[in-house]
């Protein structure tokens, strides 16, 4: 008997068969009412409703009790139905079936919407991919794509796997990655993602990241966990509707008793049923789940928002998270009277256009990104390692590098140079000195620079009570450099993976509630200890992402105030659909027991109620706080 319930169970969930047969019920229902009208039929109209949307319900109630011992809302329905059918009212029994159904189908719809921002990016897989072999092009499945595959890509396609550009130049359409809008150009060299659209030329590529690695793939195991059953007031709702029913039982059976009314036995069991207070968190979560992926942020554990409700404190990471993670140049003094500081910049970025150093490849990127022009071309390339470069500019011989370079040349930096470079040293900023032949001429700092939306976000979090810290491996005087900058009181320097844990650890032991945001390995321990840990997940590493709750897929920590703000407002969503439904469910027993509900007003209420509910937590879909 168990065995052929779980069979019927199977067959009810698949292919979402739940939803389509509310929708076929009431489908049914309404074709039947509007024949009634031009055809005389051979029996009652409500019997197709009792048909058509009771036995579903009475199915799924005999399925729970029988496999699990489950008693819910279809256990009160059920037996209100079957009582009413027994009275004799079978209008009655019709109309509670018929709206019981309209119920579930508005809930089905309301949780469905509030999925379909996250559940598209399934639909974003691609399905082929061009690889090219043996010089011939092919069609195939994108499945099938390997690492090291030559795939040729052309305008208004799907990239298929992640991969780098060999040959061509195009612009991305990189929205369903990063939530920009805008095409990014992309050209030799340039990495392109699994999911992104190639807007404009055809180029080729070469795989690097295939099947379950690619970066879509990653998105949609991220989208699949999302599950907001998980969240333990849900739980706590279900166990509170197991003895709603139950007293439900024992209330209709005592109303029996004392007034020999059936029928107010039946309107207690159908107003008594506890599906708006079950519905009061699942549809406020999946709607708040909603809101946040419109917001660039994928969240993986159902209760995630519960927990960052609680939170108090957030840690930061550096690196990536406030800052932008990649070196910059901030300032350029040239001390020759024969050189410029443009002049003394151009030719440091001639000599460092060859070198592999991460300081020289910034420096470059940072003298074509600010003078818009490129750079001066340079000959007689030389890589002193762990020191520097040194090229021949034009006539110049030009040297770039750190000062134990120059003075192992030779070559002496003046007490002026070295104060002035010290003050940003102080700063926590790496200093390059360059030498014109033979001779020190200047220095150029890089740093590593804050992203422009960290402290609008930080203040807005100061107004939402919720006190910023920053836990970074740089050394002391960076870190205090963009704490100042930033407005963060508490810094924690020098730390290790351990480290960032043991303080996390601390806060919890103090009675805080801790989110840590972070985007490296070394953060991945720290996040998956915090009570919420949320990864940047576009330049945070796969298993920072793994370990976080909640992954923010566009890397603008801008909207972190927003998804604080939305889980705040999401628990009082649930607070105020709890105690909706339950002060309407015992009003409406009230008068059922004084013979002034009937058991069609009793549905007409009971769904009235779940359906303010659902309208409630609908609205967290597109809420947002007023700055």
């Amino acid at each position: 008997m168990k065995g052929l319930m779980e069979k019927l169970e199977h067959l009810l969930e698949l292919g979402g068969m739940k939803k389509d047969i509310a929708l076929l019920s009431v489908s049914g229902v309404a074709l039947a009412l509007s024949l009634s009208h031009a055809v005389d039929l051979p029996f009652d109209i409500a019997w197709i409703a009792i048909v058509l949307c009771g036995l579903p319900i009475i199915l799924e109630a005999v399925i729970g009790l029988v496999t699990e011992f489950d008693i819910k809302a279809d256990v009160l329905v059920s037996m209100a139905l079957i009582a009413s059918v027994c009275i004799g009212e079978d209008f009655a029994a019709g109309e509670v079936a018929f709206i019981m159904q309209i119920g579930a189908l508005l809930e089905e719809m309301t949780v469905a919407r509030a999925r379909a921002g996250i559940e598209k990016l399934v639909h974003l897989t691609p399905q082929t991919a061009r690889v090219v072999r043996d010089g011939k092009e092919e069609i195939v499945p994108a499945a099938q794509v390997r690492i090291g595959d030559i795939l040729h890509v052309l305008p208004g396609e799907t990239i298929p796997v992640d991969g780098v550009i060999l040959s061509g130049q195009t612009s991305i359409n990189q929205a369903v990655m990063t939530g920009e809008a805008l095409p990014v150009d992309k050209s030799e060299g340039d990495e392109v993602s699994s999911g992104t659209v190639n807007q404009f030329g055809a180029f080729e590529m070469r795989a690097a990241k295939v099947g379950e690695d690619s970066s879509i793939q990653r998105m949609i195991r991220l989208v699949r966990s999302a599950d907001a059953g998980k969240a333990k007031i849900v739980g706590i709702a279900d166990r509170w509707a197991t003895w709603v029913v139950i007293i439900a039982l024992l209330a209709a059976a005592f109303i029996w008793v004392v007034s020999g009314e059936i029928i107010r036995a039946v309107t207690v069991l159908v107003v008594f049923c506890p599906c708006a207070l079950v519905l009061a968190t699942p549809t406020a979560i999946m709607a708040a789940i909603g809101n946040a992926t419109k917001h660039g942020f994928l969240v993986k554990e159902g209760d995630a928002l519960e927990r960052l409700a609680k939170v108090n404190s957030i840690t930061f990471d550096k690196t990536g998270t406030l800052t932008y993670g990649s070196p910059e140049v901030v300032h350029v003094e040239s001390f020759s009277d024969a050189l410029t500081e443009d002049e003394l910049y151009a030719l440091c970025a001639s000599a460092e256009q060859l070198s592999e150093h991460p300081l020289g490849k910034a420096i470059v990127q940072s003298y074509k990104k600010e003078k818009g022009q490129s750079v001066p071309p340079a000959a007689s390339f030389k890589m002193l390692p762990g020191r520097g470069v040194s090229a021949l500019v034009g006539d110049k011989n030009v040297m770039a590098g750190n000062i134990q370079m120059l003075e192992e040349q030779g070559i002496c930096v003046s007490e002026e140079i070295k104060t002035s470079a010290e003050k940003y040293l102080a700063q926590g900023c790496t200093v390059t000195y360059v030498a014109i032949d033979g001779l020190a001429a200047g220095y150029i700092a890089l740093a590593d620079t804050v992203r422009g939306e960290s402290r609008e976000m930080l203040d807005r979090l100061h107004g939402l009570n919720v006190r910023p810290v920053l836990l970074t491996g740089d050394h002391g005087s960076s870190a205090g450099a963009i704490a100042k900058e930033l407005n963060i009181e508490e810094v924690h320097a020098n730390c290790l993976p351990e480290d960032k844990l043991k303080w996390i650890e601390s806060y919890q032991r103090a009675g805080e509630s801790v989110c840590m945001i972070g985007d490296g390995i070394n953060d991945a321990p720290a996040l998956k200890k915090a009570d919420v840990g949320i990864a940047m997940g576009g330049v945070g590493s796969d298993i920072a992402v793994e370990a976080a709750d909640i992954a923010l897929i566009d890397d603008e920590v801008k909207e972190l105030p927003h998804l604080i703000a939305l889980s705040k407002r999401m628990m009082s969503t649930i607070k105020l659909n709890m105690t909706f439904s339950m002060a309407l469910n015992f009003a409406a027993i009230l008068f059922a027991m004084l013979g002034d509900l009937t058991p069609v007003v009793g549905a007409l209420v009971h769904n009235a109620g779940s359906v303010m509910v659902i309208i409630n937590s609908a609205l967290l879909l597109r809420w947002r706080k007023n700055r």
